[in-house]
């Protein structure tokens, strides 16, 4: 089992709104279903988080696709919007309400290791690095569409799909036509 709930305590020992939210939910277990694993964590009576056993029932269950975790930590916000929850939709609020809003001071903790000057220049340098993470893989993303649909064209454009829609929609018409006049001439024929 992961020893998760030293590190969200680690955080919610630095933010009492987050202890007090959790406070009215004292025993409660929440269960968090990986797939591949659960976690099991209760809330104490100091707002603080401690494993529980497998043996025990949650109040809520929330189902995380492992697909779904980059998406996730993406996007905190929507995070709850890519989960399946199963029980206590009042504690199944309140964790989502903290999971949001706990931030981890990262230049908090390094300035207690390193000192002040280099906590600051190693959050200012891991930003950066996020930073031109997210640059390179749009210019990236942005290279390969440009590339599929004009160099190699494997993909086409939406204007292209309803020009060609438009085009095939009147030939089908253009046809039904003829087929019309084709029998009228038959009939009158024969």
């Amino acid at each position: 089992m992961i020893p998760i709930a030293p590190f969200i305590n680690h955080l919610l020992a630095q933010e009492s709104w987050a202890r007090d939210k959790l406070l009215p939910h004292a025993g409660h277990i929440a269960c968090i279903d990986l797939q591949t694993m659960q976690v099991r964590l209760k809330v104490g009576a100091d707002g603080l988080l401690e494993a529980a056993g497998a043996d025990v029932v949650p109040q809520v269950t929330i189902h995380i696709k492992l697909s779904d975790l980059p998406l996730i930590a993406q996007n905190r916000e929507r995070a709850f919007s890519y989960v399946r929850i199963e029980g206590d939709a009042e504690f199944a609020n309140t964790i989502s309400s903290v999971s949001q809003n706990l931030r981890w001071e990262a230049e908090e903790d390094l300035s207690k290791l390193f000192g002040d000057i280099a906590a600051v220049r190693m959050v200012g340098l891991a930003k950066a690095i996020h930073q031109t993470a997210l640059e390179t893989h749009q210019k990236i993303q942005e290279n390969l569409a440009e590339y599929f649909l004009e160099e190699n064209p494997m993909l086409v454009r939406p204007v292209a799909v309803q020009g060609m829609s438009t085009e095939v929609s009147k030939t089908r018409d253009d046809v039904e036509r003829l087929i019309k006049r084709i029998e009228k001439l038959e009939r009158m024929r024969g």
